[in-house]
C-alpha cells in the first residue's frame, strides 16, 4: 500500500493558502470534525480543493452533479454551495454509516435539499441513472481500482460540455510503478490511459502536493 506522506512545508502553505484565500466557513469544518468522531479516514479533500470543485460548478454553468464516493459529504458540500437553490447533487456512498454523517452535514449547512445520496456499491447504483436527466459536472473519488469503470459511467450519464474531475490520479508516484500498490495504482492507470485514449474526451491532468500528500487530478470535457 503506497504511503502519502506530507512534507511540513507543503502543509504549512496549504494553511496558510486556506486561511487567507479559500476562508472555509465553519459548516466545512464541521464537516472534518464530524468525519474523525465517526473513525472515518481523512481522505476527504483538502479546503482548497473543495472550492475550487465549487468554482469549477459554478464556473460550468452546473445544474445537475453526480459524485462518486461521499464520505462524511465534505466535497459535495463545497459543490451543492456552487449550485443554485434549484440544483441537485447526486452522490454515491458504499457504506449507510458514513450516508447518515454525510446526511447531518449536509442539512446542518443548509445544502441538504440539493443533495440526493444513494447507498450501495456504486457500480450497483449507477446504472438506475440512466435514462434520467444527464449531469453536467462529475466527480470521482471513491475506491481507485474502479475508476476507469466510473470514467466510462461519467461519460454515459453525462453530454456534450459535462466536465469530469477524477482525484487522487498521481498517487505518491505510484502510477509510474503501480507494483508499488497493486490495489489502486493499476486502476488509476487504466483511468488515465483510457482518459487520454478516448474520442469523446478532451483532457489534462495536474500534479498537485499539500496536506494530501504527492498527488494529483485530472479534468476531461465530454465532447
Amino acid at each position: 500500500m503506497t504511503e502519502h506522506g506530507a512534507e511540513p512545508g507543503w502543509v504549512d502553505v496549504e494553511h496558510y493558502l486556506t486561511d487567507v484565500v479559500v476562508r472555509p466557513d465553519p459548516a466545512h469544518q464541521r464537516a472534518v470534525t464530524s468525519a474523525a468522531e465517526a473513525g472515518m479516514p481523512a481522505i476527504e479533500v483538502a479546503p482548497n480543493a473543495g472550492k475550487l470543485l465549487r468554482m469549477l460548478v459554478q464556473m460550468s454553468g452546473a445544474r445537475r452533479v453526480l459524485e462518486i464516493g461521499t464520505l462524511a459529504g465534505f466535497s459535495s458540500m463545497w459543490m451543492a454551495q456552487g449550485l443554485p437553490d434549484d440544483g441537485r447533487i447526486v452522490t454515491c456512498e458504499f457504506l449507510q454509516k458514513h450516508a447518515d454523517v454525510a446526511r447531518a452535514n449536509l442539512d446542518a449547512a443548509g445544502v441538504g435539499h440539493k443533495v440526493d445520496i444513494r447507498v450501495g456499491a456504486a457500480l450497483d447504483t449507477l446504472p438506475a441513472l440512466a435514462g434520467q436527466e444527464s449531469f453536467d459536472f462529475v466527480f470521482i473519488d471513491a475506491d481507485k481500482e474502479n475508476d476507469a469503470n466510473y470514467l466510462d459511467w461519467a461519460i454515459r450519464l453525462g453530454h456534450p460540455g459535462t466536465v469530469i474531475v477524477v482525484d487522487n490520479v498521481v498517487w505518491d508516484g505510484a502510477i509510474l510503478e503501480p507494483e508499488r500498490d497493486e490495489v489502486n495504482a493499476p486502476g488509476i492507470v487504466a483511468m488515465l490511459e483510457r482518459m487520454g485514449q478516448d474520442p469523446r474526451l478532451d483532457a489534462t491532468a495536474i500534479q498537485t502536493v499539500g496536506s494530501k500528500g504527492w498527488d494529483g487530478f485530472a479534468i476531461a470535457r465530454v465532447r
